[in-house]
């Protein structure tokens, strides 16, 4: 059984900062690229950045482009994403995904996802 969890998620002010992690157990990161999507209440889950396996390139959704930091260290079985200067419209329920079929490149498409983590809660207000 393949798992994703995330953690550290929490209550931060506007344009405060959080870095969420990314674990992963019964497989390795290293071949895999990972996204990271959120879901607010209401609305659809839609894709926040991705990560190659070698962590070499990264992507972002314009929302979050130079504001959020995808990065990841393979030897721990971690990725993370760092976010700064955070606004109340980042309030979500943020995940980590990882592709694993062989080959597999950066994707927003969420159906290239087969393994997902339950999500952690960030909530940005005063």
């Amino acid at each position: 059984q393949l798992q994703l969890v995330e953690s550290g998620g929490g209550l931060v002010q506007p344009g405060g900062s959080l870095r969420l992690s990314c674990a992963a157990s019964g497989f390795t990161l290293n071949y895999y690229p990972i996204g990271w999507f959120r879901q607010a209440p209401g609305k659809e889950r839609e894709g926040v950045s991705c990560i190659s396996s070698s962590g070499v390139s990264t992507s972002y959704a314009d929302s979050v482009k130079g504001r959020f930091t995808s990065s990841r260290d393979n030897a721990k079985n971690m990725v993370y994403l760092q976010m700064y200067s955070l606004k109340a419209e980042d309030t979500a329920v943020y995940y980590c995904a990882a592709m694993t079929s062989l080959w597999a490149m950066c994707s927003s498409d969420l159906e290239k996802y087969d393994n997902w983590g339950q999500g952690t809660q960030v909530t940005v207000s005063s």
